[in-house]
């Protein structure tokens, strides 16, 4: 999000009075004096006479963040980081008062300059909530630039100053534009019709390898673009490698380094990126972009020269002589080289030479050059200055934002839901998706197929493979790079003997050496053309298949541990190994190794493998033989009927108790478990058990099961979804889950400062408990709140903090030990007030004459009388243990003749106490705790006939404990017993 788009969202009306508060006002005088204003001195934040705390700083900056996170769009960046946004902020704005500069200076350095200097160490956040951030802090430096130029003394100085330095100014710059001349007309002409061209011609991007029917391979770039994350190991000054890690936005790769080679695998979005920074040059103007893939300019006899740079990537505008040496030798160009590893390893030598001529005859302009991992070795550019970055792989985040962009373009919204909760529940499926091609081809798959990914997953690894090993290439208009030319099926038998060996192995990656002899093995039974060896194959399969890679020196893998398991299980089936998979079926790494194995095996295999599976008789592989039908595209009937009658037996879960047994078969379970439709709300409630225990474990996909139940209207259910907040991120599953249920009979509980800073995502709960953190008081609308719970609040202090509760009528303190200040709940509805543990003040609680429930569980010396509200009509009182340890503890409790329940929390009472509450006529409901015969025998002794009362209930240690007949004391009461 640039500075402007952010403007768009924070208006100057709304931004302008929070940047105003950080400065003090003018002062008399216009001061003009040598000595110059340093920022300090204009900060309300800081000296002895400051008028604004650190605190209020956090403030304006959580005013801001709020109001351009609620702003109509697309949020900037995700929910759960809104928290951590707004400290970065503030930690930006408190820093103005460390910079040694006067206002003069910064008005001279530019908003942009002023930012950088603010941005200090790196928030560890995401690269849209960092590029929020930045764009945020120019956005406020940009205001405080303005601020400091309506200030009547910043004018009256700079007059001065200005008056001073204007000589030498107009002498500098005559001397500079004696040295510059101007350029030609032409060249200001033309450059407007190429960067029209180039915004134009790159503005979309291409989807090689589809051959879907409702897919169009071209979107527009900025509907498609993904700002990713490049990462890199940060260097000493010395030179070598600190092992400091360095992440930052891709399109910000050149911004602090003006000579980059970045990598990427195959399909991580580097040739997007090279659009993108082409497109965003061009519609700037700084700088001059030239986009040239290299497997283009290859096909000439030579490198081209700057002035056949336009011709040689075929552009049809023919520029004035001379231009392009012109601009690079006033250092204007953004030398963008695309595809270093689509040529053939002798041609990037004399492409490296060519790079080196160009930067040293041109060596003010930006470079970019991009290429797979392997294609080069490491620090290849680095003698010419080069830094060297990777693309990172999609994060979870990321690639919802990818799916959602992907489906605004193809104006399909219906399907992406239904696909964001297939990635999150289907880990294969997630493991596949991690950078665009792949998220890209999920996507067009799903759409083609109305909302429904294939039936069997081999279809879908079936395409992504004939993509990466062929067609993307193919269609790109690229031959063989090297000498070793390998075709689709050459491929992919020598990668599935590969993973074959990394399966049985049990292990991921493997040695280069054991590598190259297995595909020396293997080589006599293949057809190749020419002479080849195993260290060329390899090299070619690690350059060109997209699918091997090699993390570090000395090791190869497979880019995704999904392909090395459908791979694996293919050979396997062709050998006939597939006792040798179902040895290891009890291993839950071989799951995925199995379900390929039955998608790849014929008929009469897969029912062998599934009555095997069945025959072990434990939940967990009854499980797995139900998640293998789904890749059974032809099964004997009699089978998948088995299959299918021993897996009804596990799933639905109908009791919390099955549904726990359920969990422990770990997180296949969460591809099986059915939705809302048709169940009984006991078996509903057995499911959202289920997923809340194995949210540990894959928390994306129990996240995805718990969403189709968040409109269910049991009670259960909706507590079970409320009840398990605290497994997931408290943002996302606030907007995904919480938000949407209904509220009635729901106590919501916050017990992080994570989970409070969601409630802003959320519509106002009526019930509300908070446990170790105080309520928020900014940015929140607790207006319909009319349940508060607050445990073990130690910061909560003065109570008139809950002034902003305009509804609340229920209020329970337990343990908040600093609680000051109750008589500020007078203004407030509230009708039922609990204190547990010590409160500081208990004076204010005699004027809170609207109470009609109070219940108390703290120390009161003296009497009732002493502390209860005289002229409440209360009707419920509960009096704890705590409240009862003094003598005569009810003295004056027939001051309250409204009571009609009234619960104790201590026995053994004296007759003065009975005779108290003899003296209440209305008294309905009584209860009382026992703790052993002594108590029922005091009992017995002491109370005489209460005959008003109706119910009576008991509290009593154990189901032993005796308690003889009490028809003498209540009459008329029901009594009933429980235990503790």
């Amino acid at each position: 999000m640039e500075p402007a788009v952010l403007g768009g969202r924070l208006a100057s009306s709304m931004i302008a009075p929070l940047v105003k508060k950080l400065f003090r006002p003018d002062g008399p005088g216009a001061g003009l004096v040598d000595k110059p204003v340093r920022l300090s001195s204009l900060l309300s934040f800081t000296g002895e006479k400051r008028t604004l705390t650190e605190k209020d700083v956090s403030r304006l900056a959580a005013q801001l963040v709020e109001r351009a996170v609620t702003s109509p769009g697309e949020p900037p960046f995700p929910h759960d980081e809104q928290v951590a946004v707004t400290d970065a902020l503030a930690r930006r704005l408190l820093a103005l008062g460390d910079l040694d500069m006067d206002d003069v200076q910064a008005v001279r350095l530019g908003h942009r300059e002023l930012a950088a200097r603010l941005r200090g160490e790196p928030d560890g956040l995401s690269t849209d909530a960092t590029h929020f951030l930045d764009s945020a802090t120019e956005w406020a430096c940009l205001h405080i630039l303005e601020f400091f130029t309506r200030r009547s003394t910043f004018v009256a100085r700079t007059l001065v100053e200005q008056s001073r330095d204007q000589a030498a100014l107009i002498a500098k710059v005559d001397e500079l534009l004696a040295r510059t001349p101007r350029p030609p007309t032409t060249d200001t002409s033309f450059e407007r019709r190429y960067l029209a061209y180039v915004a134009e011609r790159h503005n979309h991007i291409t989807i090689y390898g589809l051959d879907l029917r409702d897919s169009p391979d071209r979107w527009p770039l900025e509907v498609a673009y993904l700002s990713l994350e490049a990462t890199a190991e940060e260097s000493g000054l010395d030179g070598p490698v600190t092992g400091t890690p360095v992440h930052l936005p891709a399109e910000h790769a050149l911004r602090d380094h003006g000579r980059v080679l970045l990598r990427g695998d195959a399909g991580s979005g580097k040739t997007t990126l090279v659009q993108w920074l082409a497109v965003t040059a061009a519609r700037d103007g700084a700088q001059i972009p030239y986009v040239l893939p290299l497997r283009t300019l290859i096909r000439r006899a030579a490198l081209p020269a700057p002035a056949d740079f336009l011709t040689a990537v075929g552009c049809p505008l023919a520029p004035p002589e001379g231009w392009a040496e012109r601009v690079l030798w006033a250092g204007r160009g953004l030398i963008l080289v695309d595809g270093l590893d689509e040529i053939p390893a002798p041609d990037r030598h004399r492409a490296r030479d060519w790079l080196l001529d160009l930067i040293s005859a041109f060596p003010g302009n930006r470079w970019l050059i991009t290429s797979r991992p392997t294609a080069v070795r490491q620090d290849w550019l680095a003698s010419a200055g080069f830094r060297e970055l990777l693309l990172a792989p999609m994060r979870r985040g990321e690639v919802a934002t990818f799916v959602s962009r992907w489906h605004q373009a193809a104006r399909a919204p219906e399907y992406e839901g239904p696909l964001l909760d297939s990635l999150r529940v289907k880990r294969d499926l997630a493991r596949l998706a991690t950078n665009p091609l792949m998220c890209g081809l999920i996507c067009a798959l799903h759409r083609e197929r109305r909302g429904y990914l294939p039936t069997g997953r081999k279809e879908l690894y079936d395409a992504a493979l004939a993509m990466l090993l062929a067609r993307r290439d193919r269609e790109r208009g690229m031959g063989a790079v090297d000498s070793v030319d390998l075709g689709e099926e050459a491929q992919l038998e020598l990668l599935q003997r590969l993973a074959y060996a990394l399966v049985l192995s049990g292990r991921t990656e493997m040695d280069v050496e054991t590598a190259e002899g297995i595909l020396e093995r293997c080589l006599p039974t293949i057809a190749l053309p020419g002479r080849t060896d195993a260290p060329s194959v390899l090299s070619q399969l690690l350059l060109r298949s997209g699918l091997l890679r090699r993390p570090a020196d000395g090791v190869v893998d497979f880019v995704h541990r999904t392909f090395q398991d459908y791979l694996g299980a293919r050979y396997a089936v062709e050998e006939g190994h597939l006792d040798v998979l179902l040895s290891h079926a009890d291993d839950a790494q071989w799951e995925d190794v199995i379900r390929m194995a039955v998608a790849h095996a014929r008929p009469r295999e897969r029912a062998s493998v599934l009555r095997q599976l069945l025959a072990r008789e434990t939940p967990r592989l009854t499980l797995l033989a139900l998640a293998c039908v789904e890749h059974a595209a032809a099964l004997d009937p009699g089978v998948r009927g088995e299959v299918e009658a021993r897996a009804s037996e596990l799933i639905p879960p109908r009791s919390t108790e099955d549904a726990r047994a359920l969990a422990e078969a770990g997180p296949l379970v969460l591809e099986l478990l059915p939705g809302p439709e048709g169940l009984a709300d006991d078996a509903a409630h057995g499911i959202t058990v289920a997923a809340s225990l194995l949210a540990t474990d894959e928390p994306e996909g129990a996240l995805a099961v718990l969403r189709r139940f968040r409109e269910h209207p049991s009670l259960d259910v909706r507590r079970q979804l409320v009840g398990t907040w605290h497994r997931f991120d408290a943002a996302v599953y606030a907007t995904e889950v919480l938000d949407h249920l209904d509220r009635d009979g729901l106590v919501l509980n916050c017990e992080s400062s994570e989970q409070t800073a969601a409630l802003r995502l959320m519509r106002p709960w009526t019930q509300l408990e908070f446990r170790g953190t105080p309520p928020p008081d900014i940015g929140l609308d607790h207006s319909a709140t009319e349940v508060l719970t607050l445990l073990a609040v130690s910061e909560l202090g003065d109570l008139s903090a809950l002034a902003g509760f305009e509804s609340l009528r229920t209020l329970w303190l337990a343990e908040c030990h600093n609680t000051t200040n109750l008589a500020a709940l007078a203004d407030l509805p509230v009708t039922s007030l609990g204190l547990v543990g010590e409160v500081s003040d208990l004076g204010g609680l005699r004027v809170l004459s609207g109470l009609t429930q109070l219940g108390l569980d703290l120390n009161l010396p003296g009497g009732l009388l002493d502390w209860l509200p005289a002229d409440a009509p209360l009707e419920h009182l509960h009096l704890g243990s705590e409240a009862l340890r003094r003598p005569d503890p009810l003295r004056g409790l027939r001051d309250w003749p409204t009571l009609r329940s009234l619960t104790l929390g201590q026995g053994g009472l004296t007759a003065a106490d009975w005779a108290e509450i003899a003296a209440l006529p209305a008294l309905e409901r009584f209860g009382l705790l026992l703790r052993g015969a002594e108590d029922v025998d005091i009992l017995l002794d002491e109370a005489p006939c209460l005959p008003q009362v109706r119910r009576v209930r008991l509290r009593v240690p154990s189901r032993h404990t005796t308690v003889p007949d009490l028809s003498p004391v209540f009459p008329s009461a029901e009594i009933t017993q429980e235990f503790f």
